[in-house]
């Protein structure tokens, strides 16, 4: 399939269906010339206030815009102030909705399932928040949630919120010096957590280091408690903690906090494997605004809609899967392994359910690929819309996987932002055809570049993503720094006034993006900058490699392209495999790209989101320490990588 014909292509019912055709109109109501995607996005970042006012207007936010105008300082970033005048609360516009529709469906591995009704969670946030507030926490108050992806968690968060409290969680897989690294800076009055967790068939208690936690932060004057594994769980070494059913006042009213547009929602975490993570602030109006954009106008929810995304809450697409709560959606989730017993586990609860937008990683649907397994052949997927992918980036012939697993009424966007903007700076488009290995669009009212190393934007050729303009969902700052110097050392410092966010990418002719990896990864032998995506695309084609890691390793004065596999069960590395992987990289990207040297691993290090740890990888083949081994959910695996004599030489 050539690269200039779209695998999928949207139907004339869809376009016309689409909330962004109705965007579109209303936009033309207002006088505003546009008349298609491309017009569109000019006018969304040539006139950024009018652009998310309409935004606004279109979501029907719940709230009091205020008087004054929607951007002040627009010239400058950091510094641009949204909507000063604004009023609102981040709850009171995700708990909107009939009553006895459906808010929440939960399902696990170990073959559970619940259903929480819009007025149900409204009653049970109103709950939890008297609870909050009986404890004496309110606006300037950290709530933390340890917990599962559980209905529960959602209820804690938006319960926090809507006292205008500021809400951060970990996964309970985050070993105990991770939550420290973490709740530590932020120090939480009050700790939601779980009796445990499951996952692969295994269940695992959390008690122990949630008490271990306790002992280390003195901070925390409340503990509720989550049976989860055991629905009459004891406390055991959690003895002061109260459970979840039993906190909180039952018949409490909603209070909803109406507070100004940057008012702190969430905080939360950078990956750390260079050291102690950094703490990033969210306001709520910022959050709110972007997910709105994002879910309603990339994404095509609608009310009704079953959107499900797998994660964890100690990933941002957790708080994104969340505010589709604002869009009337029914948000789905999944605790445990997305491939236990067996990889269908996902797409039978997307049957049974209906799910019509399904969110997960290009590391998941290699697994699918791997395993031969086509969702079309086994499950009635007649419901699902949407496939959306993020996390790292999704090759070309994935796309051709997905077109052939799926089938062609099924739109496949791929996505890309980061937990710095708790959004997207790249992702679908309802209305525009899907080209193999782009996303589709920049998001509308993001001012994306990409520029060469001499700092000006280019088409058609690798650099640096960046935004060179201001937008809601900038990050109020990071948590403990007064005078905003980390803050702007992080993103602005390679181009003051200038958001460089860390990609490696290319901008095509038709307004596409290709995601080349992180560019502090970017491969530089003899010179020459290689996304370490490139590489990968090829060599997981061959059925022998289940996932790779490369990296650059300094010899002399170059650098030699170094490439690690997982191989499958039984399969060796011989010489006979090393020339396939080399020859099936040389004859599809250049020779530069081919691996001076490919070395068998048993285990990749990933972080406690999934994601391939590079760098990591490449300090421990310089003998240089990992400043933050706890970031990591198999920090062993690094040794697989340390003292290899095949280096030496």
């Amino acid at each position: 399939m050539g690269a200039e014909t779209p695998i999928w292509t949207p139907s004339l019912f869809r376009i016309a269906d689409a909330n962004l055709t109705r965007f579109l109109a209303q936009a033309a109501a207002r006088g505003v010339a546009v008349t298609d995607s491309e017009s569109l996005y000019r006018w969304s970042v040539d006139q950024p206030a009018a652009f998310w006012e309409a935004v606004w207007d279109f979501a029907g936010v719940v709230g009091d815009r205020g008087t004054g105008p929607a951007l002040v300082d627009g010239s400058r970033m950091p510094g641009a102030r949204w909507f000063p005048g604004a009023r609102l609360n981040f709850a009171e516009n995700l708990l909107r909705g009939p009553d006895e529709e459906p808010a929440i469906v939960f399902r696990n591995e170990r073959g559970d399932r619940r259903e929480l009704s819009r007025g149900q969670l409204r009653a049970d946030t109103a709950r939890i928040a008297a609870g909050l507030v009986r404890d004496g926490v309110g606006p300037g108050d950290v709530v933390a949630g340890f917990l599962p992806n559980v209905p529960e968690t959602v209820v804690a968060m938006l319960a926090s919120a809507s006292i205008g409290a500021t809400w951060t969680s970990c996964s309970p897989d985050f070993g105990m010096q991770g939550v420290l690294d973490r709740f530590g800076q932020v120090k939480p009055k009050v700790l939601f957590t779980a009796d445990g967790y499951c996952y692969a068939g295994k269940t695992l208690d959390s008690r122990v280091p949630v008490a271990g936690v306790l002992e280390a932060l003195p901070s925390i004057e409340r503990v509720v408690l989550v049976p989860y594994l055991a629905a009459q769980a004891e406390a055991g070494p959690l003895g002061r903690a109260v459970r979840f059913a039993e906190y909180g006042e039952r018949g409490a009213p909603p209070r909803y906090a109406r507070l100004p547009f940057d008012h702190p929602l969430y905080v939360l975490y950078s990956s750390g494997t260079t050291g102690v993570p950094k703490c990033i602030v969210h306001g709520a109006g910022g959050t709110l605004l972007q997910h709105l954009k994002e879910h309603r106008l990339h994404t095509d929810v609608k009310p009704g809609d079953r959107l499900f995304f797998f994660t964890t809450c100690g990933w941002m697409m957790w708080n994104w899967l969340a505010s589709g709560l604002a869009s009337e959606a029914t948000i789905v989730l999944y605790d445990g392994s997305p491939l236990h017993p067996g990889p269908g586990v996902l797409w039978e609860m997307a049957a049974d359910e209906g799910v019509t937008i399904f969110g997960t990683s290009p590391r998941y649907l290699a697994a699918l690929e791997k395993a031969g397994y086509r969702p079309r052949d086994r499950h009635g997927i007649a419901t699902l819309r949407t496939l959306l992918s993020t996390g790292s980036p999704l090759g070309p012939e994935q796309y051709d996987f997905v077109a052939d697993a799926f089938g062609p009424d099924v739109q496949l966007a791929s996505i890309s932002g980061g937990t710095d903007i708790v959004s997207c700076f790249a992702l679908g488009n309802p209305l525009l055809p899907v080209y193999r290995g782009e996303l589709q669009c920049r998001g509308l009212g993001m001012k994306v570049e990409v520029w060469d190393e001499s700092g000006r934007p280019v088409t058609g050729e690798k650099g640096e993503l960046v935004c060179t303009a201001p937008f809601p969902s900038m990050p109020v700052g990071f948590w403990g720094d007064a005078d905003g110097a980390r803050y702007r050392a992080a993103y602005f410092e390679r181009y003051p006034g200038v958001w460089h966010h860390g990609d490696y990418a290319l901008l095509t002719g038709r307004g596409g993006l290709v995601i080349l990896g992180r560019s502090d990864a970017v491969l530089n032998p003899g010179g020459v900058r290689i996304g370490t995506a490139e590489i990968y695309r090829q060599v997981e084609q061959l059925p022998e490699v289940l996932e790779s890691v490369v990296v650059g390793q300094e010899v002399g004065h170059d650098v030699r392209v170094v490439l690690f596999v997982r191989l499958r069960e039984g399969c060796l590395l011989d010489e006979a495999l090393i020339e396939r992987i080399q020859r099936q990289i040389r004859a599809n990207t250049t020779p530069r790209h081919v691996p001076a040297k490919v070395l068998q691993v048993p285990e990749i290090p990933r972080t406690l989101s999934g994601k391939v740890v590079e760098l990591a990888v490449r300090e421990t083949i310089h003998g240089r320490p990992v400043k933050n081994t706890d970031a990591l959910a198999n920090p062993a695996a690094l040794e697989h990588f340390r003292n290899r004599p095949e280096l030496a030489r």
